[in-house]
């Protein structure tokens, strides 16, 4: 298993990676640094209980999190909240209302960051939703989303998604006008 992780790939999605260069060269850099600082091998904690790899030591996504969030934090990034709530209607005019909030992970001079290691569905809301929900409150201008390689994903625990997955829907998909410019880091 890898010790200090490593950037093999980036996806630049709405010319992200372009972007982020030119208005946030110091804030890419950083997370560059965070990177390399991660020890992985400090994440190797988690004991598969997985009939196709039982007994197998694993990374933990919870370990993995944690080592990321204290890179983050050493160099001054900070978690985001926003406040939701909205009203539904239901028939026989009965009102509710939900209240909850949505976070993003680390954010910096109004480039935001998200750490995934969960499963897929997580990779694509944060890019196609989450993120243009916090540039809609002005939270963020552009985004970067570090995602597990196939090959990292491949010793984690099954339904962990990956840098290949996501950038093929993301290419199929293509680019809505409301989307932000994203940058998608593939490591190991």
């Amino acid at each position: 298993m890898v010790e200090k992780m490593k950037v093999v790939c980036t996806y630049s999605h709405k010319d992200g990676l372009n972007y982020i260069r030119k208005i946030y060269a110091s804030e890419l850099a950083e997370v560059y640094e965070v990177i390399q600082a991660v020890n992985a091998s400090q994440a190797v904690t988690k004991i598969s209980k997985e009939k196709t790899m039982p007994g197998q030591k694993l990374y933990s996504p919870i370990q993995l999190n944690k080592l990321f969030k204290a890179e983050f934090q050493k160099r001054g990034w900070h978690e985001s909240k926003i406040n939701v709530k909205t009203t539904v209607e239901l028939l026989g005019k009965k009102i509710l209302t939900h209240k909850g909030f949505r976070a993003i992970d680390f954010v910096k001079n109004k480039l935001g960051v998200e750490v995934q290691f969960g499963k897929y569905a997580f990779m694509v809301y944060n890019v196609c939703a989450k993120m243009t929900i916090f540039h809609k409150q002005g939270k963020i201008d552009a985004g970067i989303e570090i995602v597990p390689m196939k090959s990292m994903a491949d010793k984690m625990s099954t339904g962990v998604s990956f840098f290949e997955q996501f950038k093929t829907d993301l290419e199929m998909r293509g680019v809505a006008d409301i989307d932000i410019p994203a940058l998608i880091i593939g490591i190991v």
